[in-house]
């Protein structure tokens, strides 16, 4: 007897991995998901309609979300029967890096919690993902003023910041879709990890952490490509970008 399709809630669906991701399970050939594919504002929907195609109604329904409201989280959850995958995530700078690593620990405590109710937490950690928004705020931010910033900082952002953000993003960025293909794998998983990256090419960043625990020979190698080096670490970024390199880490 067929079990019964898993039901899955997914936020930002309006554009970038949230869209691939929900598509990507609503045209699982064995037809294991329910997607529940949601969005802030429901005007932009056109895109996910279209790339749903046969599956809108079927095994991809859409709905309005909107994370930063506890009342829009209520009224979509007591629309929705089942258990929900939730992915989350905006992307930029030192903020968006604080929260993640909030959400990190958060997670990493909840997984011992929960492992006792049989319920596996993941987290799934891409590195740059080329996305319309992305291109955008890079976009935005470069062309803002910032008439209270010393000339010093607006320098440092503009002459080294921005352009290694692009190269960065331009050299070893991932698509959305091969993003969510790791996601919906982990989601497939009987035993999910708790973590999984996406992308085998930063992986030397997460090295140089566990080679020395205090954090130094990252924080001093990453300062020196970034401040130091910039034409060193775009030399590096488009070797990382070589197509003989893996792209993703895939779970087993």
């Amino acid at each position: 007897m067929a079990s019964q399709p898993r039901r899955v809630l997914i936020s930002g669906c309006s554009s970038g991995i949230g869209l691939e991701l929900a598509v990507l399970l609503a045209q699982d050939p064995r037809q294991r998901y329910q997607v529940v594919a949601t969005m802030r504002d429901l005007g932009k929907k056109e895109s996910l309609e279209a790339a749903a195609g046969d599956t809108l109604g079927k095994t991809l329904s859409i709905a309005q979300l909107d994370v930063c409201s506890d009342e829009s989280v209520a009224n979509c959850l007591s629309r929705i029967e089942g258990q929900p995958v939730d992915v989350l995530g905006v992307m930029f700078n030192d903020v968006y890096a604080a929260s993640k690593f909030a959400l990190e620990g958060f997670f990493e405590s909840l997984a011992i919690q929960l492992r006792q109710f049989n319920i596996f937490v993941s987290m799934v950690e891409p590195g740059p993902v080329a996305t319309h928004f992305e291109g955008k705020l890079l976009a935005q931010v470069s062309m803002t003023e910032f008439p209270d910033t010393d000339p010093d900082t607006l320098g440092y952002f503009r002459d080294m910041y921005l352009p290694a953000s692009r190269e960065l993003f331009r050299s070893v960025g991932q698509s959305p879709r091969d993003v969510a293909q790791v996601i919906a794998k982990v989601i497939g998983s009987t035993r999910p990890p708790l973590r999984r990256q996406t992308n085998a090419r930063y992986l030397a960043l997460t090295v140089l952490k566990a080679v020395d625990p205090s954090g130094s020979l990252y924080v001093r190698t990453a300062h020196r490509l970034l401040f130091h080096w910039p034409h060193l670490l775009s030399l590096g970024l488009r070797c990382l970008a070589c197509s003989c390199l893996p792209t993703r880490v895939r779970p087993e």
